[in-house]
């Protein structure tokens, strides 16, 4: 277990970063909080399926009427999912004929974790065959690409459409981690609905691009924050957050913008340490070695919560807790450790909070699975590639 972080950084460095740097070491917030963490067993199982949909990583919730609000009974979840398996299980088993499609969605009535309440859907072509819902065809597309989906909301100041960034992917090689990311498009879905999605308009932005100054590739679209009072967000500045990766050291950054220009980059703010500013070259790191998804979310009392998988992926769960959507964010509380690792030799990734399915002074996290020969293990497992989660309480 404790060689777990060592062996994968040095097999993944795509993923995984490097230790927290002590020169972008961030000061404690004036007071930390007191986490307690248990599996979620009864979310997880919303997740195992033997038919259709049965195993799929990414899993961003959006709540489908653009508020952040919790404890709504009739609330509506827009899961959206990335590389997604779909076909049939027989004692944890796939039978042949199991494909392969880069995206897909769940819809979910309510809070509570109820089969009954949940519909997983995939797209399928003229002749039935699966097929993923967004595939790239703007101006950054090129041959053979596919569209791994970072995070996205509902805008109330765009008629209600749903945008979701989504990073452009190339395979690299035969083995599941040889892939690279080449750029960004923003999706946006006028009709946010189970036959709306089908239909999307794909904006090309500039948030991808290589950092000057480390030399590194930098994405954004990893989590968003909604800081509006239209979402419900406690202390709303009005901005839409969007956090990006450096990759190497897996560096968070910021960039903000007002919900009406979510389609002009121009318009764009990047955090720099101290000021938002115009030039992106300027970035800052404001936490170090976090997952490639990850989320940022309030606790009410003027603090946020930065939630990801501990070095990108490792057995560890982490949160630091922070004064402002962009910190400074304290030390790291590592609040739960995943047992998949130990019992099953998966590993855990791409940790997030779900805020508005949480309950008050509770977040409920999600994290994914994978394996070092997961072309071959998946043929033999169903069970080791889809969502597992866990509640963490705070105080």
């Amino acid at each position: 277990m404790k060689n777990l972080n060592y062996i994968i950084i040095a097999l993944f460095t795509l993923f995984l970063g490097c230790k927290n740097s002590e020169k972008n070491k961030a000061p404690q917030p004036k007071s930390d909080l007191t986490f307690t963490a248990e599996a979620a067993p009864e979310w997880t199982s919303l997740m195992e399926r033997t038919s259709g949909w049965f195993g799929a990583d990414g899993i961003f919730s959006i709540p489908l009427d653009g508020k952040e609000t919790q404890n709504v009974k009739d609330k509506k979840t827009l899961f959206i999912f990335s590389d997604t398996y779909i076909g049939e299980v027989e004692n944890g088993v796939p039978k042949a004929g199991h494909v392969m499609v880069n995206n897909t969605t769940a819809w979910m009535t309510g809070n509570e974790p109820i089969k009954s309440k949940i519909d997983f859907e995939f797209n399928t072509d003229n002749n039935g065959i699966p097929k993923s819902y967004f595939i790239p065809n703007n101006s950054l597309a090129k041959d053979k690409e596919y569209y791994w989906l970072g995070d996205g909301f509902i805008n109330q100041e765009k008629n209600n459409a749903l945008y979701i960034f989504a990073y452009h992917v190339h395979k690299t090689g035969p083995n599941v981690f040889d892939f690279e990311q080449t750029n960004i498009s923003l999706l946006k879905i006028e009709n946010p609905t189970k036959e709306g999605i089908k239909t999307q308009i794909q904006v090309p932005t500039t948030l991808g691009f290589i950092h000057e100054a480390s030399q590194k590739r930098t994405f954004f679209g990893s989590g968003i924050f909604v800081n509006t009072k239209a979402a419900n967000a406690p202390n709303p500045d009005g901005y839409v957050y969007i956090y990006g990766i450096i990759e190497g050291s897996k560096s968070l950054v910021a960039a903000r913008t007002l919900p009406k220009n979510i389609e002009n980059f121009d318009l764009y703010t990047f955090w720099n340490g101290s000021s938002w500013v115009k030039d992106k070259q300027q970035i800052v790191s404001i936490s170090d070695g976090v997952s490639n998804e990850l989320s940022v979310t309030p606790t009410g009392d003027g603090r946020y919560l930065l939630t990801y998988q501990v070095l990108g992926i490792s057995d560890k769960i982490g949160i630091q807790v922070g004064e402002s959507p962009v910190g400074p964010f304290g030390k790291l509380n590592e609040v739960y450790t995943t047992p998949e690792y130990a019992d099953k030799n998966l590993l855990p990734y791409n940790a997030k909070a779900h805020y508005h399915l949480s309950k008050p002074g509770e977040l409920l996290i999600s994290y994914n699975t994978i394996t070092f020969d997961f072309w071959e293990d998946i043929k033999k497992d169903a069970t080791i590639y889809h969502p597992r989660f866990i509640k963490v309480k705070y105080e």
